[in-house]
């Protein structure tokens, strides 16, 4: 049982507790914090309260989180986009809306699950059980290419790959507002939001290097088409760069505008392009894949408004 311990200050007057809850313990999830104050593992003052209560300047919150249980991912019959593949790897091409690994509060549905059902094993273990085959991963809103190695000895490879930045990674993406310039680089260190712990910021403190390179593809009424290379890989890191520069991803819940002119669910963002060499013969592999019609449908939308 992991226990912890906080104190509300003036910035947290009013917040619900189960908000305040999985804002300050990174592993969990706002439904996983309801569910342990229902249990009456959260107590304020030393009293159980509901996932509504409001909290008070001084209140005492102590949290008792039980030890993660162990989960068996089962193989789901769910059909995949597969791009390429080979003994030792698979190119797919993620949808919107799918979560890559299990996590609390998706242990079904997800992409690991799916390769599970497909590769029937054989998928590498580096990653663990919740994570078997996953090199690099993309966020659930995000649509586009992922690598998954099929045996350990082609993931060390591609990992050391992006460890070295010599993986190409191009993403487009549909952004608010239009940059002064038509292309440029963004270098912004990335690491954990000191309050939200859930979001990544730019930061100096406790930090790794983060670069973004963009370039204009179109500009339209109050939004821009644009594409990103990523030269290193961090969380959330062309959300949280464009938004740094004043330009969120169009539809961003967690880094956008609380309000746009046009309603998008979901942050507008592909993964357009990979390109790696291949982990048994060397030989460099690109893939691109077409804009999904999600992305096609909100770009047309766009010039609508435009003309």
């Amino acid at each position: 049982m992991n226990n912890y311990s906080f104190f509300a200050d003036d910035g947290s007057y009013g917040l619900r507790i189960d908000k305040f809850v999985s804002d300050n313990i990174e592993e969990l999830s706002r439904s996983a914090a309801c569910n342990l104050l229902e249990k009456g593992n959260v107590l304020v003052n030393g009293k159980t309260v509901s996932k509504n209560y409001r909290l008070k300047n001084g209140d005492n919150i102590e949290v008792a989180v039980p030890p993660p249980v162990e989960y068996e991912v089962k193989a789901e019959n769910i059909p995949l986009d597969i791009v390429y593949e080979d003994d030792d790897l698979l190119v797919v091409n993620k949808p919107k809306g799918m979560v890559v690994h299990p996590a609390p509060g998706h242990y079904e549905g997800t992409l690991v699950n799916a390769l599970m059902y497909h590769c029937r094993g054989s998928l590498s273990g580096i990653n663990g059980i919740l994570r078997p085959g996953i090199v690099h991963r993309i966020d659930r809103d995000t649509s586009g290419l992922l690598i998954v190695a099929k045996n350990d000895s082609s993931h060390k490879i591609l990992a050391e790959q992006i460890k070295e930045h010599s993986f190409t990674r191009e993403y487009e993406a549909v952004i608010v507002g239009c940059p002064k310039e038509d292309s440029g680089t963004i270098d912004a260190p990335i690491g954990r939001h000191p309050v939200d712990r859930k979001k990544m910021t730019v930061t100096d403190k406790n930090s790794r290097n983060a670069v973004t390179h963009y370039e204009v593809i179109s500009k339209f009424k109050g939004y821009s088409h644009i594409r990103c290379r990523l030269e290193t890989g961090r969380t959330h890191q062309i959300r949280v760069h464009m938004a740094y520069i004043g330009h969120p991803i169009s539809g961003d819940e967690i880094y956008g505008l609380k309000r746009e002119k046009l309603n998008f669910s979901g942050q507008c963002l592909h993964a357009k392009k990979i390109g790696f060499l291949h982990p048994s013969t060397g030989e460099y592999m690109e893939f691109d894949s077409k804009l999904p019609d999600y992305f096609s449908d909100y770009l047309k939308k766009l010039e609508n408004i435009s003309n």
